[in-house]
């Protein structure tokens, strides 16, 4: 017996050490897309097979409508996407989970039910993007005049539902979730007393509250980094640039302005340690930003700058491929600058975008207003490679995942590419 028991566990850690391997080998090229811009907060996903060339009518996996409006992007993780919209006429702002194989609509959840806020016309009632930890998914909208943050199963039903904060702004709502060890952190800059908030993800309840300064509506998703030897939770937005420990929302460094609002998120190149940012309204800035600053650095941790109009995005969030930083303003000027040295290597116009910039298998995807997708080789040069146009308006951000592609459009959500 004690023999056959010996061979028993030996015979559970060979199967062990072979599913970890399995699963292992498998992490080398499927991601999930967890969260606003991926799994790194960046834009950047580690696959080698998505598409590169499709249409309204090719490649399509699968297209399904999706109810209301909003400009949140999809999410995937396992066998589900998600997204979130708002019914206008029923005033109500919903999260939607669909059957990742099929896009069937699995459920439709009503998480607030309130009168529409005020917005910009570029705006919608539903531009937070989920989040999830592959257990919960985490959801914000607007309830009148409060934040409002919800945690839903994956069966639909609800697990807790609280209200941060206060928020106003002329310009409406939008506050992604933002994942990090047991917290959903989000930024409430906004026309009155801002901050920073950090929730537990299990029942929602206030870990941690820091003050932002400016009292300025900014609309900029932190994104978190490792840089300098620490965690870095970095964002634009309250007339300042700013770095805080993610744990307690202690700030690691400040720099003032350069301008009053922002939305796109940072990025970070590791290789030559300097964080991107740019923005935004009334000012046009393009910085690069050393990590390892403490205090105010306004006159001691730029690197480079540009204020060109045409080389800064507002809205659309930029990327990092290997030396290469990369960017489209909101009329639609695509731009390549060296990282260590801010140069222009190259500029061309693509049409209007609000839609973020995503990579994998080192080409960059610039999707338009107009629902084209530009598939561009990053280098020295402009090198395009594919003019992908579905044939509808687009604002939300591509989301990929397993070979493929998640697009929604203003009326649908497609995707895009088989998984391999």
């Amino acid at each position: 017996m004690r023999a056959r028991g010996v061979q028993e566990r030996q015979m559970n850690a060979t199967a062990t050490k072979l599913c970890l391997s399995v699963g292992l080998a498998a992490g080398l090229w499927a991601e999930d897309w967890p969260a606003w811009r991926g799994p790194r907060g960046d834009g950047t996903s580690l696959e080698t097979n998505l598409p590169v060339h499709w249409s309204a009518t090719s490649r399509v996996a699968w297209k399904v409508p999706v109810p209301g409006q909003g400009h949140a992007s999809p999410i995937v993780s396992g066998e589900r996407v998600f997204t979130a919209s708002a019914l206008p006429e029923l005033e109500e702002r919903v999260l939607l989970s669909y059957e990742r194989a099929t896009g069937r609509l699995l459920w439709q959840e009503t998480v607030v039910k309130a009168p529409l806020e005020r917005k910009h016309t570029l705006n919608s009632h539903a531009s937070s993007t989920p989040a999830t930890d592959g257990e919960l998914v985490y959801v914000a909208f607007l309830e009148v005049q409060q934040m409002l943050v919800a945690a839903y199963d994956f069966s639909g039903r609800a697990r807790w539902v609280v209200r941060p904060g206060e928020f106003k702004s002329m310009h409406g709502f939008c506050s992604s979730p933002v994942l990090f060890q047991d917290k959903v952190i989000l930024n409430g800059d906004h026309d009155g007393n801002g901050y920073l908030v950090a929730l537990a993800r299990s029942d929602g309840r206030e870990l941690w509250r820091v003050a932002r300064p400016n009292h300025t509506r900014s609309y900029c998703v932190p994104t978190l980094f490792e840089a300098a030897g620490r965690t870095q939770m970095v964002l634009a937005g309250s007339l300042c640039v700013a770095s805080y420990d993610p744990r307690d929302g202690g700030l690691h460094w400040i720099i003032d302005g350069p301008t009053e609002q922002f939305v796109a998120s940072l990025v970070y190149h590791p290789g030559v340690e300097l964080f991107f940012m740019t923005g935004g309204y009334p000012e046009h800035h393009l910085l690069a930003i050393r990590p390892d600053g403490l205090g105010n650095v306004t006159r001691t941790h730029i690197a480079w700058r540009h204020n060109r109009a045409s080389y800064v995005a507002y809205v659309p969030s930029p990327i990092v491929v290997g030396d290469y930083f990369l960017i489209v303003s909101d009329p639609g000027y695509a731009c390549a600058f060296e990282v260590g040295t801010g140069k222009l290597l190259w500029q061309e116009k693509l049409g209007e975008h609000h839609a973020s910039l995503v990579s994998a298998g080192g080409l960059v995807y610039f999707l338009s207003d107009e629902g084209v997708t530009t598939v561009v080789r990053p280098g020295p040069e402009y090198m395009p490679v594919a003019r992908n146009e579905l044939g509808e308006r687009c604002f939300a951000s591509p989301a990929l995942s397993r070979g493929q592609i998640f697009i929604r459009s203003d009326r649908h959500l497609f995707c895009i590419g088989v998984p391999p």
